[in-house]
């Protein structure tokens, strides 16, 4: 914090969540060291907000290089600590490089406009207009599952928008956002700008949202959790980006092609499902039900399940034992239910979830009504395309939802009336770059990250007028 390294008064030991073999040993901060966070980038505030916006710029494409020449490293750190496969390791820090770039970008297009203020009767003789000021302290919480990506999102449009960040990173993956410290440093980013706290979230999310010198606070986590925040922040400006159990409609137009199936392959099972956007529910129409669903079978059953650092490997362990034993009941409860287990369905060895197709399974199941974050989706035939729409809006969630189809009204039907954040046309729901809004409706959660959005959602817009 204060761009040093601080001693913590307790540690705890991390393990790999796929051979539990003992990583490193991680500080754990308490009430005192997230308040010394918070004054360390309260007092930076000033010097941020005056740092020209070019030079901002700088700092974050400087990020970006030394990111990139890193980048081989920092993907076997991610594979180490959240058990994320090599390869999609790989794939999450190509995509945070491109996160900052886009965050190198957005810290020069911050602009106001202006204000016909004499469209009013009064108003006549002025000149008005807008500018986007910064807010000062930005909280940042960051889950496991893209612990690279994830915090770029928070950490860069905040810095872009000249702001300070205290982050707290999730309890598995914090050596991810520890390895930012030497970076941003390096890349030029003035003390006190970033602080990096880990600890318990009782603890240090406990006080970013209860501080009064934390303007913002930026969350990626459970709905329980981030509701409990919002309810807590006051007058805090708040985005939360929370749970889904995301849709996809397959209709009677579509051709069940290996690239469709390619897709919802990637999009159900890639990091065993822990993906917010990730498939949980997939509606076939009748008439392609039975063909989708062999191929689909037929692709998950030749995906490989091992280790993480493996070239092979396409899914290891969940992030944890427990995660994984909660998936085992939630799929007993959709069998005693009736569902029937199309491939998959138990799991492994501790931790480890194969690849798991369910059918016939009742709405008020765990594994339909809530999100599974887990290698797990369920299939079910539908009639008219408004039921399988109805049936991905009876959900609390509303994050994001795709639809496979040929017909331009079906996919404009879809549009309008899916209850979503977003939704993908001949896509899956699980499609996202880095430059796009993000973020959902209900219980997925309040406001909109994607770099220039998340600009706007930690920048204060201040109108100037002046009198001729």
């Amino acid at each position: 914090m204060n761009g040093v390294w601080k001693e913590a008064s307790s540690y705890v030991e991390l393990r790999s969540p796929y051979s539990g073999e003992k990583i490193a040993e991680v500080a754990q901060a308490d009430d005192a060291d997230t308040g010394e966070a918070i004054r360390a980038a309260s007092e930076a505030a000033a010097v941020m907000a005056a740092l020209p916006a070019f030079r901002r710029s700088a700092i974050l494409e400087k990020a970006a290089v030394l990111l990139e020449e890193r980048k081989e490293e920092m993907a076997r750190l991610i594979a180490l600590e959240a058990a994320k496969p090599i390869r999609t390791a790989r794939s999450e820090i190509a995509r945070t490089i491109q996160t900052y770039k886009f965050a190198a970008m957005e810290a020069c297009r911050i602009h106001g406009e202006t204000v016909p203020v004499d469209a009013a009767p009064g108003g006549e003789g002025r000149i008005a207009f807008t500018q986007r000021k910064p807010l000062g302290v930005v909280g940042a919480i960051t889950p496991f599952n893209f612990p690279f990506n994830l915090v770029a999102h928070k950490v860069g449009p905040a810095i872009a928008a000249g702001n300070t960040v205290v982050l707290k990173p999730a309890g598995q993956t914090p050596l991810s956002a520890l390895a930012l410290a030497d970076l941003f440093a390096e890349a030029g980013l003035p003390a006190g700008a970033l602080n990096i706290v880990p600890g318990k979230g009782s603890v240090v999310g406990e006080k970013l949202v209860q501080d009064p010198r934390v303007a913002a606070i930026t969350f990626t986590g459970s709905p329980e959790v981030g509701i409990a925040m919002k309810q807590k922040a006051g007058l805090k400006r708040i985005t939360l980006e929370l749970g889904s159990n995301s849709g996809l409609i397959i209709d009677g137009t579509a051709d069940i092609t290996p690239e469709l199936i390619d897709r919802c392959i990637v999009g159900a099972f890639s990091f065993s499902g822990q993906v917010c956007i990730s498939i949980q529910r997939i509606f076939v129409h009748e008439s392609k039900y039975g063909e989708f669903a062999e191929k689909f079978k037929e692709a998950a059953e030749k995906l490989v399940i091992g280790d993480p650092l493996d070239e092979a490997t396409d899914l290891s362990a969940m992030i944890s034992v427990k995660e994984a034993e909660r998936m085992q009941a939630w799929v007993d409860s959709a069998v005693a239910a009736g569902a029937v287990v199309l491939t998959g369905g138990q799991m492994l060895a501790p931790g480890l979830f194969p690849p798991t197709i369910l059918t016939g399974v009742p709405g008020d199941e765990p594994v339909s009504c809530q999100e599974v974050f887990g290698p797990l989706v369920t299939l079910t035939p539908f009639r008219e395309l408004d039921e399988a729409i109805e049936s991905i809006n009876d959900s609390r969630y509303g994050l994001q939802a795709g639809i496979y189809t040929r017909d331009i009204q079906a996919a404009m039907r879809a549009a309008d009336r899916l209850e979503v954040g977003g939704v993908m046309i001949n896509d899956f729901p699980t499609f996202r770059v880095d430059n796009m809004p993000y973020g959902g409706v209900k219980e997925s959660g309040f406001g909109r990250e994607g770099v220039k959005y998340a600009v706007e959602e930690m920048t204060e817009l201040k109108l100037v007028c002046i009198k001729l």
